[in-house]
């Protein structure tokens, strides 16, 4: 009873810890504060800066979407699905390495759609041949700053009306940016035989030399880019045609086209890449959670992404927001849940129960039983009560009778076979004489059954009958001793 109850209060015990440790981790939680400063662009993210809205929207409208885990070196991977549009949101958490930017520049000149929603796009992600494009900020948010406040966002913000129509601008009558959006500027490049005014001196035939690569930022230039009249744009690469990604040669590009904007500049701009196409829109405030409802943001986001009639694959990149396949894809579907924690709290409760019944309980054994008379007590006190009684015919029959049992299953035959079947075949089995068996078996069954004899006659039957267990090999004593240990 007492390791019952310990049992018990284990249980009750590791229950309460398991109910506490379930009320500090759940109760009274503070969600964590979706800021502007530091958005998640994710699609996993649901807060407000996120874009699982418009992800979610794309998947339940028919649109083949998916979500891009891997690095972008898979792109060029023919065995899988290709990719038609990339989509890039926001300051990504990982930075892009050099051999992603040659990557992206490779795939987008062989077709694909490349688009670039952030409010400080990287210059070498807007790498175009004749033309130089920068970003200008207006503001940036402040630790203060809400994102899923709609008035706190817009404050003292127009809409945006397109500037021409196009396929950009398709259904779409007005944008509603947010107060931080940045504004695209482009202009072209001051390469030989252009005069001021823009106008192209060069013969058709001639090729242009290949600018100076555009030197790194100062920090008084910020991130501001470098002033108009000494920015030096981002060169296409002119790469070899037997080159893994194959570039080619880009210099025959036409103007970037600005769509949507106003008069600081503009807000959507796309242009051509090879045969590809990139597509830069500078605020993610127009497809985040929050943002996307307002007047047409939705619908610009559909045309960005290739329009309603839009079959290929829209992957978003979500490898640089730090959801590669290299986290547990099971962790990482469940992190911020409670599921993580129970199940861990079920595997220890598990672990705990098979460590009690292993190691301090095990399996239920008896008590011991401790024999406070020596081993020959019992023995000695039954001889002696026989022999104060004289009852010697009952000590033969006690010992006789277990003997002729072990005699009739040496021999083969029943227990209640004659006495001269029994030593015929014993005497045929043994050196055993067949008549000093037969004359000893029946000395003891008339002692039983009521043959007078004394206690040396007694002493002298028992003596014969320990003699022939000997010669027989029965050893009765020993196997009825190891028997009598086994059950205890």
């Amino acid at each position: 009873m007492r390791q019952r109850l310990t049992i018990i209060l284990t249980f009750v015990v590791i229950i309460g810890l398991l109910v506490l440790i379930n009320a500090v981790s759940h109760v009274q939680e503070e969600e964590v504060r979706d800021l502007e400063m530091f958005a998640n662009r994710s699609t996993y993210h649901a807060g407000p800066s996120g874009a699982r809205a418009l992800h979610d929207f794309l998947n339940e409208s028919g649109y083949k979407v998916m979500r891009w885990r891997e690095p972008l070196s898979q792109l060029m991977n023919t065995s899988k699905q290709p990719v038609s549009t990339l989509v890039i949101v926001g300051e990504t958490r990982l930075p892009f390495e050099d051999e992603d930017f040659t990557i992206l520049r490779a795939w987008v000149g062989r077709g694909g759609r490349l688009v670039i929603i952030d409010r400080t796009p990287d210059p070498r992600l807007m790498g175009n041949a004749g033309w130089t494009i920068r970003a200008k900020e207006q503001r940036l948010p402040d630790i203060d700053t809400n994102p899923g406040n709609v008035n706190q966002m817009t404050e003292n913000v127009s809409e945006l009306q397109p500037l021409q129509p196009t396929l950009l601008t398709n259904n779409i009558e007005s944008v509603m940016p947010s107060r931080f959006a940045s504004r695209l500027v482009f202009t072209v490049e001051a390469t030989p035989g252009v005069t001021n005014s823009g106008t192209t001196m060069v013969d058709p035939g001639a090729v242009a030399p290949s600018p100076s690569p555009t030197p790194e930022p100062t920090l008084e230039e910020d991130f501001w880019g470098l002033p108009e009249e000494t920015a030096t744009p981002t060169p296409v690469p002119v790469a070899d045609p037997d080159d893994d990604y194959g570039e080619g040669d880009y210099s025959g590009i036409v103007a970037p086209v600005a769509h949507i904007g106003d008069a600081d500049g503009a807000v959507v701009v796309d242009y051509n890449y090879g045969d590809g196409r990139v597509i830069l829109v500078s605020d993610p405030y127009l497809i985040s959670n929050g943002g996307l409802v307002l007047k047409d943001n939705l619908a610009l986001a559909i045309n960005v992404l290739g329009g309603p009639r839009n079959t290929g694959l829209i992957a978003f990149d979500e490898y640089h927001q730090g959801r590669g396949i290299t986290r547990n894809a099971f962790a990482s579907y469940f992190a911020g849940t409670s599921v993580l924690p129970i199940a861990g709290q079920i595997v220890v409760l598990v672990l705990v129960v098979l460590w009690t019944n292993g190691r301090r309980f095990a399996r239920p054994l008896p008590l011991t039983q401790v024999d406070r008379r020596s081993s020959l007590e019992f023995v000695a006190s039954m001889a002696e009560l026989q022999e104060r009684s004289r009852a010697y015919d009952l000590a033969i029959e006690n010992i006789y009778t277990r003997t002729r049992r072990v005699l009739a299953r040496h021999a083969g035959v029943d227990y209640n076979s004659s006495r001269s079947e029994i030593a015929q075949r014993i005497a045929e089995r043994s050196t055993i004489d067949r008549d000093e068996l037969e004359k000893l078996m029946r000395e003891c069954e008339e002692a039983i059954n009521g043959e007078p004899v004394n206690s040396r006659d007694t002493i002298d039957i028992v003596k014969r009958l320990r003699k022939l267990e000997r010669d027989l090999g029965l050893r009765l004593r020993s196997r009825e001793a190891r028997q009598a240990a086994e059950n205890i």
